[in-house]
């Protein structure tokens, strides 16, 4: 089958023929309905070296997957052939307390595994078929089509996680501010909307993805330019904001974040622009908390499909055929496309 792969690092990805996979004991083969296209991939791509990570290439790309069960190895139960699921993508290694009550993105023994999960160091989805080594690694869609579904699994699933932890300040009056509405601010915005009573103001370059943010619930939008953090701190009377969730983590937006959080806030960093926060006694406001997250667990997966189920989260879904996966990668670091790429096989 032909797959889109990363053969080595400091390389964009290429497409090669690999055998199509047979599952064995405990194992799932999924024929792919999509496979997201993530910014974390062109980090794979341009800046890691050899033993950086504990795996690497050669590897098939695509770590945000849902698709339908095409066969069951031995011993698989509570599956069924043709059923839709989403792959939950940090892969752990079961046994530790953290996997156990499914954290495995945080999974204590990560660096001592060959993988971090499908498209990390294991084939991921940017082909036809599959191979999802754990049946507990998915999740049932119900009515939800694949195709719309694989940003939730990361896209979906990460915002989720940050908003999550940060629910005890998000009370009713509070502010949440989301800098950069690409594909996963989109999705944190509607999550906070979901969840929280809290205003939300939403930043980004691009007028589209403003306008997006908008139409998606948030209550102000702002420019990202030399006066967005003077029009934060007017539009919250000069209060500043409870939560500041970058998803851009870029020197710029983590300055911005951390001069509008206010003193008991979160400011908590996604993106993966490669920033610095220089950290302060008067570097962030009094007990303000900074932190990065990775990923969510497995049981905000369930609740994210149920959101989505419930017609409360949805992606803006751009798709690509699998031989588009390049054009698809170059308009993401061309910053061409609000919402999320898919790959659909």
């Amino acid at each position: 089958m032909k797959a889109y792969r990363l053969t080595s690092w400091q390389h964009d990805g290429e497409f090669a023929e690999v055998p199509q996979p047979d599952p064995g004991p405990g194992e799932v083969l999924l024929r792919i309905g999509a496979a997201g296209a993530c910014h974390s991939d062109l980090h794979l791509m341009h800046d890691f070296t050899e033993g950086v990570l504990p795996w690497g290439p050669p590897f098939t790309l695509g770590h945000e997957n849902a698709g339908w069960v095409e066969a069951l190895g031995p011993g698989v139960r509570g599956l069924e052939v043709g059923e839709p699921v989403a792959v939950y993508g940090p892969w752990g290694c079961g046994r530790c307390h953290r996997c156990r009550t499914g954290a495995e993105n945080y999974c204590v023994h990560q660096q001592a595994l060959p993988y971090a999960g499908g498209g990390l160091g294991a084939d991921g989805g940017m082909a036809s078929h599959m191979l999802v080594p754990d049946a507990r690694w998915l999740v049932g869609l119900g009515d939800l089509d694949p195709v719309e579904a694989a940003p939730l699994t990361d896209a979906g699933l990460t915002p989720y996680h940050a908003v999550k932890r940060s629910l005890p300040v998000l009370l009713p009056g509070s502010t949440a501010l989301v800098i950069g509405v690409g594909g996963l601010g989109h999705m944190a915005v509607q999550i906070l909307r979901a969840l929280t009573a809290a205003r939300i103001v939403a930043i980004d370059e691009r007028p589209d993805a403003l306008a997006l943010a908008t139409s998606l619930g948030a209550d102000v939008t702002i420019p990202a330019d030399e006066d967005a953090a003077a029009a934060v701190m007017d539009a919250t009377g000069g209060v500043g904001v409870d939560v500041a969730l970058d998803m851009v983590g870029s020197d710029t937006t983590l300055a911005l974040a951390a001069a509008v959080t206010r003193s008991l806030g979160h400011l908590t960093i996604v993106g993966l622009g490669g920033g610095t926060l220089p950290l302060s006694f008067f570097g962030v406001a009094y007990e303000a908390s900074v932190a990065t997250t990775y990923w969510g667990t497995l049981p905000e997966l369930v609740e994210v499909v149920e959101l989505a189920r419930a017609g409360r989260l949805r992606a803006e879904v751009h798709r690509f055929g699998l031989d588009e996966a390049p054009d698809a990668y170059r308009r993401m670091q061309e910053g061409a496309l609000s919402g999320r790429a898919v790959i659909v096989p």
